[in-house]
């Protein structure tokens, strides 16, 4: 019996190292495998305007679907976006559903853990808050005891309502906490700063909401590919190299409405002159 039990371990640790040759094999080849596809799969956000949304044809659009377009270009291959949304977009690339993740996604350990991040990072938000132009808000502080809307589970909820005292009013996802502040249930709604940018590109918003406070709590974005996905990863850091040196990504923010950060103009100036 023991004899028979030992068979089977031994075919698996014979067998175990074999499949592990053909994953590390396919990681290291994600460019070729990539190029002999002749599609480069992004996932992007389908609902963060101007970061990736639909446009009146049903079509995603935005400032990430444009650099995950220049790095198809680069690779000389056609571009398939993937819709995502923060709740699948790490499962969808360690699962090979993607090739590359560009979704707003905030640089964070736990994360790093899982997937291989791009360096340089390639872009960095702000927390803000849409106010209505009624409340007369004009500084953090004014917001000790008010209601403010948010969307549940945002890492910045905690840190926000402990330094400035305003009542956090949780809801799922980013259209439910505008709705209410619509509602008049809260004054503003609490979330990343490109995003409540792009509401303000909106008539719906424009006329009655602003941001008139200053971006606080800066959180770098980060492009993530699979772990170990090296070729694929040592092309897209000498591509967010050369974005930063070109000013690609500032470009990017004007054509899409977004006053260009700190940190792209920061990164800009850092390449430039690079050779």
């Amino acid at each position: 019996m023991r004899e028979f039990i030992r068979l089977p371990i031994i075919g698996i640790a014979l067998v175990l190292p074999f499949v592990l040759g053909l994953a590390a094999a396919e990681a290291a080849d994600g460019i070729d495998a990539i190029k002999q596809r002749g599609t480069l799969i992004v996932g992007v956000k389908a609902d963060y305007k101007p970061f990736g949304f639909r446009d009146p044809q049903g079509n995603i659009v935005g400032l990430e679907p444009d650099l995950a377009g220049d790095v198809a270009k680069r690779l000389g291959v056609k571009l398939e976006l993937v819709p995502v949304v923060a709740s699948n977009r790490i499962e969808f690339l360690q699962q090979g559903k993607i090739d590359v993740l560009i979704a707003t996604m905030s640089d964070k350990p736990e994360r790093r853990r899982v997937v291989q991040a791009i360096e340089p990072l390639y872009y960095a938000d702000y927390v803000n808050i849409l106010l209505n132009k009624k409340a007369g808000i004009k500084d953090w502080s004014e917001l000790k005891g008010k209601a403010v809307c948010a969307t549940s589970g945002a890492w910045y909820n905690k840190d926000v309502a402990r330094q400035y005292g305003p009542e956090i009013v949780s809801f799922d996802g980013s259209e439910k906490p505008l709705y209410a502040m619509k509602q008049g249930n809260c004054i503003g709604y609490l979330y990343d700063q490109t995003f409540l940018q792009g509401k303000l590109l909106d008539d719906e918003w424009k006329n009655d909401y602003a941001l008139p406070l200053k971006g606080i709590l800066e959180a770098p974005w980060m492009i993530a590919v699979a772990l170990g996905n090296t070729s694929l990863q040592t092309m897209l850091e000498d591509t967010t190299k050369d974005w930063m040196k070109t000013g690609f990504i500032v470009d990017e923010e004007k054509k899409w409405g977004v006053q260009p950060t700190e940190y792209s103009q920061a990164m800009h100036e850092k390449y430039k002159g690079a050779k």
